[in-house]
């Protein structure tokens, strides 16, 4: 069964770009797209795709609320934030909303088509630059903690990858591990953290003596 997408962008040019380059690959599918929330909201949860890709800047509501609204409707869909908007206000407010993810749209097709998949596995992808964002956002002067000392080595080396923005395939590129066993490390990491998302893992992270 192909991975189904939906995508919400008003730039009818980018659009259809985006529809070309998930219908072309192999495993994906576009299955529907709309130029604004509004439409999005109405017609979507008919026809609910895996995960959505929203844009911010939308005419009318934005991508933002429209994100809020849709996973009320449509609980079990993932929602990628697919924008230009780099500040760490808007990434918070996406995040906090319900999205999963914060990719620029500068980002390339074959990142974007792992991004899809990472996020379908419970991961939370970002690119390098928001993530960057994210991390200095929790770079800030307070008590430590002791919120990893129970993690293994090699689990703290995925966090340290974590942190650094990297990607599930880049992480295990760079350790020499497969795919699933990155994986494997990321959900003992959330456990072992009590966390939920790749945001809190991280926060934790930086907060340790």
């Amino acid at each position: 069964m192909p991975i189904n997408i939906s995508i919400v962008e008003d730039n009818e040019q980018l659009r259809n770009t985006l529809a070309r380059v998930l219908n072309r690959a192999d495993g994906f599918r576009c299955l529907s797209t709309f130029g604004d929330a509004e439409s999005a909201l109405r017609e979507m949860p008919k026809d609910p795709p895996n995960v959505v890709l929203m844009d911010i800047n939308l005419p009318g509501m934005n991508g933002v609320e429209c994100v809020r609204q849709l996973k009320q409707l449509i609980p079990s869909t993932q929602m990628v934030m697919l924008t230009v908007y780099e500040d760490t206000e808007n990434i918070f407010k996406a995040l906090a909303a319900g999205a999963s993810g914060y990719l620029l749209k500068r980002t390339r097709s074959a990142e974007l088509l792992d991004a899809i998949r990472e996020v379908l596995r419970g991961g939370s992808p970002m690119t390098t630059h928001i993530a960057r964002k994210v991390v200095q956002s929790f770079q800030k002067p307070g008590p430590s903690t002791h919120a990893t000392e129970n993690l293994s080595e090699r689990e703290q080396q995925v966090l340290d990858c974590l942190s650094q923005g990297l990607i599930y395939k880049e992480i295990s590129d760079k350790l020499g591990v497969s795919y699933e066993t990155v994986h494997t490390y990321i959900r003992r990491i959330y456990e072992k953290l009590q966390v939920r998302t790749r945001t809190e893992a991280v926060a934790k992270f930086l907060k340790r003596e």
